[in-house]
């Protein structure tokens, strides 16, 4: 199955296609339109590319609460932790832990085939718990640049130490903004998710990742569901 950011990148190219063969489009509007385009295209690329690298990044919710994400590529492997919660995949198992009334307990799962990245699996399931992910950001951003009338202003800035580009895009249902590294890391967003607020903000990046990464959290407890094999 291909990954989510991959999938929206084709979105995007679509939209180049649409003003192509639309002849009565005027080119003030059409040239709107594409810069919209590859604005998306260039930052749906890169968290793609991001999702086949190793790197670990750290970041502070809303509240000053804090999560990370963490993946390698040998071994393939990918964490998503957040204040109650985490989700880890891995060769051999998929782990989701969550802490209530101050306790941890962790489910171990069998494997799933991820196509070579495991972080879609952790992706979709952080978004479940009203985390800012990065194939939903590109998807808010293609959604964009389909809308005519939706206003998006680029710019730059530095987030933990690491150049990224930004969008402020404003729409009739909303506004939001987001940065992205070179490296291809969601450097920040403030805007609305599945109807309700979110905001992360990068506090660290690194290239190396720690094995503790993906480690089930201090003293949970663990129920194995995986089937014991001779």
């Amino acid at each position: 199955m291909p990954a989510a950011s991959t999938t929206l990148r084709v979105l995007a190219a679509s939209v180049i296609t649409s003003l192509s063969v639309t002849g009565c489009q005027a080119m003030d509007d059409a040239g709107v339109a594409l810069g919209r385009a590859d604005l998306v295209n260039d930052l749906a690329s890169r968290m793609d590319r991001s999702l086949e690298q190793t790197w670990a990044a750290d970041y502070q919710l809303a509240g000053g609460r804090s999560a990370s994400i963490a993946q390698t590529t040998e071994p393939l492997q990918s964490s998503y932790t957040w204040p109650d919660g985490k989700i880890t995949v891995t060769q051999q198992a998929v782990t989701r832990c969550g802490t209530t009334s101050g306790r941890t307990s962790c489910t171990v799962s069998p494997p799933v085939l991820t196509a070579g990245k495991p972080s879609v699996i952790v992706y979709t399931e952080a978004r479940k718990h009203g985390l800012v992910t990065p194939p939903a950001v590109i998807r808010l951003l293609t959604d964009a640049a389909f809308d005519p009338e939706a206003e998006i202003e680029q710019s730059d800035t530095t987030l933990a130490g690491h150049h990224a580009t930004c969008v402020d895009v404003t729409r009739a249902g909303g506004r939001f903004t987001a940065c992205v590294t070179n490296e291809g890391v969601l450097g920040s967003f403030t805007g609305t998710l599945d109807g309700k607020p979110a905001e992360l903000t990068l506090t660290g990046y690194t290239d190396t990742v720690q094995a503790t990464a993906f480690d089930v959290p201090p003293g949970a407890g663990v129920v194995d569901r995986r089937t014991a094999t001779s």
